[in-house]
């Protein structure tokens, strides 16, 4: 009798932990915050140093050209009680192509569900009027609005004060923080009023995730830095990369990739591969390098270039390359 009766016993406290572990996980859903963070503003005004100084790692490409990103880019933050979850966006400016304006189009449509909206500008050339049309443009949107001003290590403390006063005027913003995404001045601020508006809601990645991106957009991506980085004129924006083949080899301890860099003229595929091929090598050595980093892996990476006549302009090329008219992030 004494035995069953433990094992009833037994029973009972494991079904009351049970019922004890759900009540604390429910308790902690119940205040767990999360939600859809955009960044937003005019090309080159910081977006991506800003996204990827708040995710702590580099997802988004960063180069001091304009026009940058052209996709949306997301990131996962996870702190205690709350994740976040942050929208890295192209410029919105006047689409001059079809490109452009499917960018714009991804801007906008990235903000207009986003919990909270960052309008990003910077302090050391406040443009009121343009920044003016980037926020009338997310006029539709129920997004908690915070100004970031942008590039304060730039310029004297002093000078901010007009700024923030005279951005006031154009939406009553629910905070204007200074901050530096170069140098991380500030963020911290930032994060504190975030986390007070973020709403409660459940989790929508597990742990673990920190993009939704796959490896080949990643890779394309780098490669696409590379050449930006070490190209002029209109070249950076008239190359796309697609990735033909990416290859894992577990037990050789290396990752095979070929990728394709498709331009719209036959000049630009001259100066791409440089004289002896040597800019196109020295692209893809630091994609290589970069990528090897970042997996803690052995890289092999070939590049060819292919000319493909006013693809920035051609819808059904668009599609393809990876700039459809809806979100799409694969390359």
């Amino acid at each position: 009798m004494s035995s069953e009766f433990g094992d009833i016993g037994s029973k009972a406290t494991n079904a009351e932990r049970r019922t004890q572990d759900l009540l604390i996980f429910w308790l902690k859903m119940a205040s767990f915050k999360s939600g859809f963070i955009s960044i937003l503003g005019r090309p080159n005004v910081g977006k991506s140093t800003l996204f990827n100084r708040l995710l702590g790692d580099k997802i988004a490409i960063v180069a001091e050209k304009p026009q940058t990103t052209r996709n949306r880019i997301l990131g996962i933050k996870n702190v205690g009680g709350a994740q976040l979850i942050f929208l890295d966006t192209p410029g919105i400016h006047q689409g001059r192509s079809e490109l452009n304006e499917r960018m714009v189009r991804t801007a906008i449509a990235s903000g207009r569900d986003a919990d909270i909206l960052l309008f990003l500008v910077e302090a050391t050339s406040p443009a009121i009027e343009k920044d003016r049309r980037v926020i009338e443009s997310l006029g539709g949107s129920s997004g908690v609005p915070i100004l970031v001003i942008n590039k304060i290590d730039s310029v004297k403390k002093k000078n901010l004060l007009p700024i923030m006063d005279q951005y006031q005027k154009l939406l009553p913003f629910k905070e204007i923080i200074p901050v530096s995404a170069l140098t991380g001045e500030g963020i911290d601020i930032l994060f504190d009023e975030m986390m007070e508006v973020l709403p409660e809601s459940h989790p929508y990645y597990s742990e673990d995730i920190i993009t939704d991106q796959t490896e080949r957009f990643w890779v394309s991506e780098i490669i696409r830095e590379k050449i930006i980085r070490r190209s002029y004129q209109e070249i950076p924006y008239s190359t796309a990369v697609t990735i033909e083949e990416f290859k894992e080899n577990p037990e050789k301890d290396l990752v095979v990739i070929k990728a394709t860099i498709h331009v719209e003229r036959d000049s630009q595929k001259r100066i791409l591969i440089g004289k002896g091929g040597q800019k196109l090598k020295k692209i893809g050595e630091e994609a290589r390098k970069e990528a090897e980093a970042f997996w803690g892996t052995r890289v092999f990476l070939e590049l060819w270039v292919n000319v493909e006549e006013d693809w920035t302009r051609d819808p059904r090329a668009l599609n393809r390359l990876g700039y459809p008219s809806t979100f799409n992030q694969s390359a």
